[in-house]
């Protein structure tokens, strides 16, 4: 007699065998995936009043998971992408529900009904360079986790890493000397090496000399040794920045976020004239196209492009070439 898979059984089997075996998710996905269920067991634990080991597909109905997308927004503040990541990780599991757990298919087609949030195209959020100071000089030098986290917070805007790639990165990733860079494996299981400026391979180098860390261990450790997690890195960052906006009154009106500081990376590059192309590699991105949205945002680049049209009230001057002088030097 066959026997029906319980609820816990399925979603063992669905990382281990789906996702781990079968379609080998790289560690970033696992770890998303893994976070959404997390915060999914706790909260029908607090509605239903069952352990996550008692629950079953029948508890986790249509209703239960739109309330708890709904509680996502309001109790913890994410934003409609972030939801909408969530729901692609509850969307996946039942998929894979669907073909061990059939009779529940009715169940499992009312999940899978569940839309998409539309997203707003807003602009990007990022730091100009007083904002960046300000933020870099906030953490004190004084204890541990003040170098630390001046550490952290200047790989993240000179490298512009993904938080998950910051937290990811061991002792063995860091590269210095002549070419100096850090290795990291990010999204998609895209391996990328990210050049080292002088300031942050030196602030590096000094880190790593008072970490004294094995070749695996974390470059940014928590209290206990062990890496920092992504509510640490967000953590830290907001205690930064509440500090840095006394000193920086622009800052007041800026939500700053892990992601911000990659994006302040990015816009580095694109003001100083980098390649788009060049870009959406250091970054890691799938596409160029991604890249656009810098472009969008830059109002510096804007007004570089304005500042080369001529007002519609000035006659255009008649060209009159450089002095051949002139012309040879600005030739080389």
């Amino acid at each position: 007699m066959h026997t029906e898979p319980s609820f816990p059984h399925l979603l063992q089997a669905y990382f281990t065998e789906r996702l781990i075996h079968q379609r080998q998710a790289s560690p970033h996905t696992i770890a998303s995936y893994r976070s959404t269920f997390c915060l999914l067991l706790q909260f029908a634990q607090q509605r239903l009043h069952k352990a996550p080991s008692h629950l079953s597909l029948v508890d986790l109905d249509a209703p239960l998971l739109s309330a708890f997308l709904e509680h996502l927004e309001q109790a913890r503040g994410n934003c409609a992408s972030s939801r909408n990541a969530r729901l692609a990780a509850l969307h996946s599991f039942f998929h894979y529900a669907a073909l061990y757990a059939p009779q529940y298919s009715a169940l499992i087609h009312r999940v899978l009904a569940i839309p998409s949030k539309r997203t707003e195209q807003t602009d990007i959020a990022f730091l100009t360079r007083p904002e960046i100071e300000a933020l870099l000089e906030a953490p004190g030098s004084a204890t541990w986790t003040g170098r630390r986290d001046r550490t952290l917070l200047l790989i993240a805007v000179q490298t512009g890493l993904r938080v998950s790639e910051l937290t990811g990165l061991q002792c063995q990733d860091v590269v210095l000397g002549a070419g100096a860079h850090v290795h990291c494996s990010g999204k998609g299981r895209k391996e990328r090496c990210t050049p080292l400026r002088q300031e942050a391979a030196a602030a590096v180098r000094v880190w790593l000399r008072e970490r004294q860390g094995g070749p695996v261990d974390p470059v940014f450790p928590n209290a206990r040794g062990g890496a920092l997690s992504r509510d640490g890195v967000a953590y830290l960052l907001a205690k930064h920045v509440a500090t840095a906006r006394h000193h920086c009154d622009s800052l007041q009106q800026k939500r700053v976020t892990p992601h911000v500081l990659r994006h302040t990376a990015a816009m580095e590059l694109l003001q100083h004239g980098v390649d788009r192309a060049v870009i959406a590699l250091w970054l890691g991105h799938e596409s160029v196209e991604t890249t656009q949205r810098y472009l969008h945002a830059s109002l510096e680049l804007k007004e570089q492009a304005l500042a080369k049209t001529a007002p519609l009230n000035v006659d255009p001057g008649r060209y009159r070439p450089d002095d051949q002088l002139l012309a040879f030097l600005k030739g080389l």
